[in-house]
């Protein structure tokens, strides 16, 4: 028995490192269920992030779990491209047959959810955005709008010039402000140490210059956005943001911060479920 369980396990990720050959992204794949998740982590995470999610979702979804290259150890791109990222997993869909699939993603991934679900809104049933803006600059500049041409290098030169010693004290100093599980901090922390500097810089920079809130009118799916609780007070600039998203659904989690499916697990696996299930 160990041994089928074994080259089951060793067939699906030789089908992942296929797909890893014909797109940007790597994928695993888990569960049979007839229906298909595509799942998109954060800004220089592993798909390891859903580890807890699969199992109440494997057995009613076949399941996708992406990683984006350059981040957590993944193969860099010599040339990372946000929007290439959203086209290709718009791809992935096509290519692979993947039958309107929910797409869940945290943070950057949210706002990957958002762009494949405006740009492409036939291929997508439901998405669900976790703790993500469709545009993160204008919290902090109301007046914001997207650059032309926008130069990267002095964020990939900041990424880049750092000592490891230095990058690592960095990235401690903000994950442990976007998540109160203590136990998580280090591998979170080690995921950013395994990405690639030139795609944390480029990406980070491509990231804070994307707006997608006009884009928001042209998705046609049922979109939940789930925020961590310290939002609230800032509600008013939510809801603005998200004007233009028909009937979404906003709610905030009772603790926590970013990573709210570490931080307020069970409520998080509830709210996965009653939208889904709906």
């Amino acid at each position: 028995m160990k041994k089928v369980i074994f080259l089951l396990c060793g067939l699906l990720f030789l089908k992942a490192g296929l797909f890893s050959q014909n797109y940007p992204f790597d994928v695993n794949i888990f569960g049979s269920g007839t229906k298909s998740i595509i799942f998109i982590p954060g800004f220089a995470c592993s798909g390891e992030v859903w580890n807890e999610t699969l199992p109440i979702l494997e057995a009613n979804y076949k399941c996708y779990i992406l990683t984006m290259p350059g981040f957590a150890g993944t193969k860099p791109e010599s040339y990372p491209d946000f929007t290439n990222w959203v086209s290709s997993a718009a791809k992935f869909i096509d290519e692979q047959k993947i039958d309107k699939p929910v797409i869940v993603g945290h943070s950057l991934g949210g706002v990957m959810a958002l762009l494949v679900a405006a740009n492409y809104p036939d291929k997508v049933s439901k998405i669900v955005v976790v703790d993500a803006l469709p545009c993160i600059s204008a919290l902090s500049d109301t007046s914001f709008n997207v650059k032309e041409n926008q130069d990267c290098g002095d964020i990939v030169k900041m990424y880049e010039s750092m000592n490891d010693e230095q990058f690592y004290q960095m990235e401690k100093k903000i994950i442990t402000s976007l998540t109160a599980d203590t136990s998580r901090i280090e591998t979170i922390i080690g995921w950013g140490i395994k990405s690639d500097r030139n795609t944390l810089g480029s990406i980070f920079c491509q990231f804070l210059n994307t707006d997608t809130r006009n884009k928001l009118q042209y998705i046609k799916c049922p979109a939940l956005v789930l925020f961590e609780p310290g939002f609230k007070i800032i509600s008013s600039s939510i809801e603005a943001q998200y004007k233009n998203l028909k009937g979404v659904k906003v709610v905030y989690a009772t603790k926590g911060l970013h990573f709210i499916m570490y931080d307020d697990k069970d409520w998080y696996f509830e709210q996965l479920k009653l939208f889904l299930n709906n």
